[in-house]
């Protein structure tokens, strides 16, 4: 069960408007209470906590699908954008309940099991689709001007607090049954509310990107399925979604009259599922599951579905250090494709340099690393093995100018600071790869731990006074944003 706390969806249309009526505007005071600014600014700051969750699924070939199959629906609607532009960002996170979730600015989540569970990209596109209505209507800004909250950090802990226990629906239910009474059931009213706004987005976003409508009805049957026990259990007027049941009839009675459209999934969408499917679980025992779930799959006899098994098997064997068999596996999936099969996307291709890396073929991986750069210029998960490879290989140098200027370029990404000081530590320049760290840190949101790494960086023994000039300033920067956060701090208490 969703929380009401956030504009979340177990992600389908319910409500039986027609497509042609014009979308709701938000009244001026709703959208006063909270700007774009702020509202992404809320958004980031989840999203810190959010990284540092050990369920969420940092793994760039699934990023760089979501966020391109998620941009493609963005395309045929560019005003689901908002006023703001928002620059949205779709993630995944380990989670073995079928659900999907929205946050302020543009940043919307897809639970692992969700992907498991759908079929075909038209059920993964009605699921974005309702989360991007979510975020297009700016649900978040509505519900706090209809509360009028008189700060972000109690919202902002509100909803940390439902991410965490998103795997309970009983503790979902406390967190909701913990205010009183009138306020929860304002926010579950709105909830509904804002449910079948997004579901009335969403199937428009749908029927225009070209996806197949009526392969909604099948996911909300998955859906009500895996969630029996609980999602009807509740009466209605304590649910921030319309019931499962209901939701099928209403979508049913809507895409009566439209003719089924036949879309072909792209390799890529079978490819990041098997990853997914090793990555829900990477136990000994959840591995052996995963390979126990591909073998099954090999013997459905369809081509994508065997090529996707060849390669969930080779990640598997990745994952165990079995190089050479990873290696063997990954190009009998190659092969499977077949003659006249397009050329290998990301998530092929990044395997295979995450493999040579793996096996110590530093060489190999900074060719093949190098030309994938080229392939896909845009792509940040090969930007960041183009700098592994260089660092592997030892060309040092090379990586520390290239990581410099990806830095400046790319100035929220942690991980490209962390690469900095891989690469200085190689060097032996100790100042320069705690200033690395500190600014790794620092973006994470872990402010004291970057501060530390100053500290360490200031009493290097190859501190040149440059350094030490930027390592005051730098500190004065932390420690100033600490007090704030330290004071915001004690405004909610």
């Amino acid at each position: 069960m969703c929380s009401a706390v956030i504009a979340t969806a177990c992600a389908l249309p319910s409500s039986p408007v027609s497509f042609a009526q014009t979308l709701p505007n938000l009244g001026d005071t709703e959208r006063a209470e909270l700007s774009p600014l702020v509202e992404r600014k809320l958004g980031e700051q989840i999203m810190r906590d959010i990284r540092r969750d050990r369920d969420y699924l940092d793994d760039a070939p699934t990023t760089e699908y979501l966020n391109s199959f998620g941009n493609s629906l963005l395309a045929v609607r560019p005003e689901a954008r908002g006023e703001a532009g928002y620059d949205y960002f779709f993630f995944a996170v380990r989670d073995s309940m079928l659900n999907a979730f929205a946050l302020p600015g543009g940043f919307i989540g897809v639970h692992s099991a969700l992907m498991l569970a759908a079929q075909n990209e038209s059920e993964l596109a009605s699921v974005l689709a309702h989360e991007i209505g979510h975020v297009a209507q700016r649900h978040i800004a509505r519900m706090i001007g209809q509360q009028r909250q008189d700060s972000l950090i109690p919202l902002a802990a509100a909803v940390l607090a439902a991410l965490a226990a998103r795997g309970s629906p009983d503790t979902s239910a406390a967190l909701l049954m913990g205010g009183q009474g009138v306020a929860i059931q304002r926010q579950l009213n709105f909830s509904r509310d804002a449910e079948r706004e997004a579901d009335r987005i969403g199937l428009q976003i749908l029927r225009d990107a070209g996806f197949d409508t009526s392969g909604m009805i099948a996911f909300f049957g998955r859906m009500q399925a895996a969630t029996r026990g609980y999602t009807d259990a509740a009466p209605a007027y304590l649910r921030s979604h319309p019931l499962t049941t209901e939701r099928i009839a209403d979508i049913q009675a809507r895409t009566r009259d439209q003719r089924y459209r036949q879309r072909a999934d792209s390799l890529d969408f079978h490819l990041v599922r098997a990853r997914l499917r090793v990555l829900q679980d990477t136990t000994a025992q959840g591995l052996r599951d995963a390979a126990v779930a591909f073998d099954t799959q090999m013997q459905q006899k369809t081509r994508p579905q065997i090529v996707a098994a060849l390669y969930g098997k080779a990640f598997i064997a990745l994952r165990q250090g079995a190089y050479s068999r990873a290696q063997a596996l990954l190009q009998e999936s190659i092969t499977a494709q077949g003659p006249g099969a397009p050329a290998q996307g990301i998530a092929m291709t990044s395997m295979a340099i995450d493999i040579k890396l793996a096996a110590g073929q530093a060489e190999e991986a900074l060719k093949e690393a190098e030309a994938a750069r080229q392939k896909f210029p845009v792509s940040r998960g090969i930007a960041r093995q183009y700098a592994d490879a260089l660092i592997a290989s030892g060309k040092l140098d090379a990586a520390v100018a290239y990581l410099r200027d990806q830095a400046q370029l790319y100035r929220q990404e942690p991980k490209l600071h962390e690469q900095l000081a891989k690469a200085y530590a190689e060097q032996g320049k100790q100042a320069l790869q705690h200033l690395s760290l500190a600014e790794a840190y620092a973006l994470q949101g872990s402010v004291p731990a970057a501060i530390q790494q100053l500290g360490i960086a200031r009493s290097a023994p190859d501190a040149s006074f440059y350094d030490q000039a930027m390592i005051d300033a730098r500190e004065r920067e932390f420690k100033a944003r600490w007090m704030e956060e330290m004071k915001d701090g004690q405004r909610e208490r």
